[in-house]
C-alpha cells in the first residue's frame, strides 16, 4: 500500500491539484503569482496540505528529489500566499476578506490551520526543513494572540475538530 500510495496516489493527487480543481492556482493567485479568481470549496485548502502531510510520509519511508522539490515548490506558494499577520486562507484572502474569524463553526479556519499544522509537522520530521513549519507557525502565532482566556482575546471554538490534535503535535515537535 505504502508503494501504490508512493508511485499512483502521489502522483495522481499533484495532478489533481495543479490542473484539474485550481487548489494550487488558489495559492499563487492568493500569492500574486497569477491572474484569477478562486475555485472550488472554501475549506479546499485543507487537501492540499493533507496531500503534503502524504508528500512527507512517503519521503520518509522512500526519499525522492523530484517529490521534495515539488513540495518545497507548493510550501514556496503558501509562504508568498500567507499575509503580513499570518493569515492563511485562500478563500477569505480571495473572496471574502472582510468575513474572516466570522464564522468558526462553518467555515473551517481553524481546521485548515490544523492540518497545515499537521502536514509542516510530518514534513519537517521528513526533511528537517523548516520552512513550511515557519509559515504554519506564523498562522498559529495569530490564532494564539486572538483567541484564548486572556482580557482583549476572543472566546469561540471551531465547528470541525483537526486543530486539536495538530497543537498537541506541533507542541510535541517544538
Amino acid at each position: 500500500r505504502i508503494e501504490a500510495n508512493r508511485v499512483v496516489s502521489v502522483p495522481h493527487n499533484i495532478k489533481w491539484c495543479e490542473t484539474e480543481t485550481g487548489r494550487i492556482d488558489n495559492f499563487k493567485i492568493a500569492a500574486g503569482l497569477k491572474e484569477g479568481e478562486f475555485k472550488g470549496i472554501f475549506f479546499d485548502d485543507s487537501d492540499v496540505y493533507k496531500i503534503v502531510e502524504g508528500f512527507a510520509y512517503s519521503l520518509a519511508a522512500h526519499p525522492d528529489a523530484e517529490l521534495e522539490k515539488k513540495a518545497d515548490e507548493w510550501i514556496d506558494y503558501f509562504e508568498k500566499a500567507q499575509e503580513d499577520d499570518g493569515y492563511l486562507m485562500c478563500y477569505f484572502s480571495l473572496v471574502k476578506p472582510e468575513e474572516k474569524w466570522t464564522n468558526l463553526a462553518g467555515m473551517h479556519e481553524l481546521y485548515c490551520a490544523g492540518h497545515m499544522a499537521e502536514a509542516a509537522v510530518a514534513y519537517k520530521r521528513a526533511t528537517g526543513k523548516d520552512a513550511f513549519l515557519n509559515v504554519n507557525r506564523k498562522f498559529l502565532d495569530l490564532i494564539c494572540k486572538r483567541y484564548g482566556p486572556n482580557e482583549g482575546q476572543l472566546k469561540n471554538v471551531p465547528g470541525h475538530e483537526e486543530i486539536e490534535l495538530a497543537l498537541v503535535k506541533m507542541y510535541q515537535l517544538t
